[in-house]
């Protein structure tokens, strides 16, 4: 068990790298991780019930203990991202597949990677976890509900299909893991090292299944969607760094609500989009570019800040 501790620690900080080479090789070698994108639900419950998994009750006193935090960024997460993705689908003018695609990953909760770029960065880990939690618990009404007024100017959305889609997908896997968590908790503890790695490949799964399906459609829309994604991560990280100024949030937890606000559930935008927009073949490019670019942007963002944190002065 030490030794899977270990792997699932060294690939969960290095998750940028692994989505990288995985992607590359899905895009050299389709055929031999296509058939993930029929799994992509699958994965997304794995690693949303291996979140549940490791979410302790404890872990609920944050939202208490730091709620001016958790408020800030819960909030950010909900209008920063939905409104940066709206108006970047509106100057550059996007086709409506891109733009479905696009909004999909604005609207949607805190990805769990936040967590362990916060870790690297130096930051308030427990302040990150809190944020995820709390945005994801409120995924099931908030991203259907936004997606439905943001992104019906491109495509229909169908509201109660949305909803019915992120109960599935987030709410019960997490809800589940929860109850399993408390009822087993003491077995749990024993493997629970593994959960990390559970979540870490399935997003590697996810990732590299859309790429190798999408291989022509990237070769003649990815520097496009890429420059949007990059410009959209990093509309959420700058703004969300700027509203904890703005607050006079302590370091390290304007260190985490930046990051929080900046990486997105993009798995979640990805399931969605391949359940909702079947029509829109173009809508999951946006999800699966992001899962890669915000995992290198934030490893990158955390190196600045753990530079940073170690020159500040001690008070």
């Amino acid at each position: 068990m030490k030794k899977i501790g270990k792997a699932a620690s060294f690939l969960t900080k290095y998750i940028s790298v692994v989505i990288l080479i995985g992607s590359a090789l899905a895009f050299w070698k389709p055929s031999f991780i296509s058939w993930a994108t029929d799994y992509t639900s699958f994965f997304l419950g794995a690693a949303m019930f291996g979140m549940g998994l490791t979410i302790r009750a404890e872990d609920f006193t944050v939202v208490f203990a730091k709620p001016r935090e958790i408020l800030a960024g819960t909030l950010a997460q909900y209008t920063v991202m939905p409104l940066g993705a709206w108006l970047l689908c509106r100057i550059l003018n996007l086709p409506p597949d891109l733009a479905i695609g696009v909004i999909l990953v604005g609207c949607c909760p805190g990805g769990t990677a936040s967590n362990v770029i916060t870790y690297i960065a130096g930051g308030d880990v427990p302040l990150s976890v809190g944020m995820t939690i709390v945005s994801t618990l409120l995924a099931p009404l908030v991203t259907p509900m936004l997606v439905y007024g943001l992104g019906g100017a491109w495509v229909e959305v169908s509201l109660s299909a949305m909803i019915i889609s992120v109960v599935k997908l987030v709410l019960v896997p997490v809800l589940l893991g929860i109850l399993l968590h408390r009822i087993f908790g003491k077995y749990i503890k024993k493997v629970q090292e593994i959960f990390p790695l559970i979540s870490v490949l399935a997003i590697v799964m996810i990732t590299t299944g859309i790429v190798a399906n999408n291989k022509e459609k990237l070769i003649s829309s990815g520097l496009l969607v890429l420059g949007v994604v990059v410009l959209h991560n990093l509309i959420g990280t700058v703004m969300g760094l700027g509203l904890a100024k703005v607050l006079s949030i302590e370091y390290s937890r304007a260190t985490a609500i930046a990051i929080e606000v900046g990486m997105q559930n993009s798995g979640l935008a990805v399931s969605l989009a391949a359940a909702n927009f079947s029509a829109n073949p173009m809508a999951t490019l946006p999800g699966a570019v992001f899962s890669v670019w915000h995992n290198i942007a934030g490893s990158l963002f955390a190196g600045m800040r753990w530079r940073k944190h170690r020159e500040l002065p001690v008070l």
